[in-house]
């Protein structure tokens, strides 16, 4: 596979969205001294959303995506 075709694949552009997203709910976590629960709780989400989210284990809609980033800050 070239870098071109990479670069075309939606799999690469997603998984560089779920890093971001993750980095900055750490961060967002560490500056605010949050763990998940009180996080969830600031998102107004469950638990296992922000599971889902640290995990990378998601395909949410670019939508929630862009919302959770909101919600951090950013």
């Amino acid at each position: 596979m070239t870098r071109e075709d990479v670069l075309k694949s939606p799999d690469y552009w997603t998984t560089g969205i779920q890093i971001a997203l993750y980095n900055c709910a750490m961060q967002f976590m560490e500056e605010h001294g949050m763990n998940r629960t009180q996080l969830a709780e600031h998102f107004g989400v469950s638990k296992g959303y922000v599971t889902q989210l640290l995990s990378g284990d998601y395909n949410y809609s670019l939508n929630k995506m862009v919302e959770t980033a909101l919600k951090m800050g950013f």
